[in-house]
């Protein structure tokens, strides 16, 4: 089980979907496929078609940036951070 924290623009936009919550995957892309079963719409928001993740979207194994073929290992955190830009 991976320990996946989520950015705080991502729950408002899908009903019961939790910041903090565990899933059991193998990869980074496994984590978007069991979010995506419970709350269709959400790979759509982190991934681009390809798949690739979105330009925004940086997500972090063990505090080391990680790419959709990323390996999680049980007790793992993943942190999917969005990034912000303005001015």
């Amino acid at each position: 089980m991976a320990e996946v924290h989520l950015p705080s623009t991502l729950p408002p936009l899908f009903p019961e979907l939790p910041r903090r919550i565990d899933v059991d995957a193998g990869t980074v892309d496994e984590v978007i496929d069991r979010l995506e079963e419970r709350w269709p719409g959400v790979r759509d928001r982190l991934c681009e078609p390809g798949p690739a993740l979105r330009p925004h979207i940086n997500v972090y194994v063990n505090r080391e940036r990680a790419a959709l073929d990323t390996a999680i290992e049980g007790g793992s955190r993943v942190d999917v951070i969005a990034a912000i830009s303005g001015g």
